[in-house]
């Protein structure tokens, strides 16, 4: 690791697949990770989950052994936010809950030092929301990664009003030292890709639900059609619908626009626990022989 960087101890709150997927890459780059959640099952867990992470590398011949060892030695796990507070970034990646990431933040403020830049891996919601009020918000941003962590090249930047400059540039420095592709957004809610995502899949669970076309038909016309690599209805599966759903409603209430308002077929699949490919059904069926099965929503 060079010299030079201006981050060198990074600290992630949140170990679900994102936070995790978060670790694997900081620390797969170079740098010391602490990471932590709020039970010692989970962080267990989760440096299961990067171990086995590592082990697929090393399969693959995209890893050597001894750099697994290494890579792991790297990442220190804990349940104490106090763990965190020589980190040079702290990088929040808990669950999507405005309350739940401002109590956090309010927390980081009082433990880290003065020079600790903060960071929210949130989705949707506006990082303005999450630090009002909060001392030092001229060292805090959005830092959204897109899921799965390891594959996925790019990262949104969110810079608030008050972010400074300097903070800036160094969180795109360390975002291009990940292999990353970091692209800056101003701060509102969804930002740039979900802002625009969205109301496209929303669409297409609209135009499912009018009889337009088939779950197959829709995906199909995107893929062959617009050449996007997953049809909207195979990605809102691959997102997981609970989790679309909740972005419906931050966007709207942010909005108050028609087009993100989540489709009622997306709010009764969620009530219904067919949450996607993770339930093993959404608008696919992922239970049976066949690796998907479309399902038959149309006119629903």
């Amino acid at each position: 690791m060079g010299e030079d960087r201006a981050f060198k101890q990074i600290g992630v709150v949140g170990l679900g697949s994102m936070g995790c997927g978060i670790a694997q890459v900081v620390a797969g780059n170079g740098y010391q990770v602490r990471a932590v959640d709020v039970e010692k099952r989970l962080v267990d867990e989760a440096i299961s989950r990067l171990d086995r992470a590592f082990q697929k590398l090393v399969q693959k011949n995209l890893m050597e052994e001894h750099e697994r060892s290494e890579v792991l030695a790297r990442i220190e796990g804990g349940t104490d936010l106090g763990v965190l507070k020589d980190c040079d970034l702290v990088i929040e990646a808990i669950y999507e809950d405005r309350e739940g990431k401002r109590k956090l933040f309010s927390q980081l403020v009082q433990i880290c030092t003065e020079e600790t830049v903060f960071a929210s891996n949130t989705s949707t919601l506006s990082i303005t929301s999450l630090v009002s009020n909060l001392d030092r918000p001229e060292r805090f941003l959005g830092l959204h990664f897109f899921n799965p962590a390891p594959v996925m090249k790019l990262v949104e930047v969110v810079k608030t009003a008050a972010t400074s400059q300097e903070v800036l540039a160094s969180v795109l420095d360390f975002v291009k030292s990940l292999g990353k592709a970091p692209v800056v957004v101003r701060d509102q809610a969804g930002f740039l890709v979900n802002y625009l995502l969205t109301p496209y899949l929303f669409d297409s669970i609209r135009s499912l639900s009018s009889g337009l076309a088939s779950v197959n038909d829709i995906d199909t016309g995107m893929r062959l059609g617009c050449g996007h690599p997953m049809g909207p209805l195979a990605l809102a599966d691959l997102i997981g619908l609970d989790v679309l759903l909740n972005a419906g409603n931050i966007l709207f209430d942010e909005y108050r626009e028609a087009r993100y308002a989540p489709p009622p077929l997306l709010k009764r699949l969620v009530a219904l626990g067919d949450l996607g490919a993770k339930s093993g059904r959404g608008f696919y069926d992922y239970k049976g022989e066949e690796k998907s099965k479309p399902r038959d929503l149309m006119g629903l």
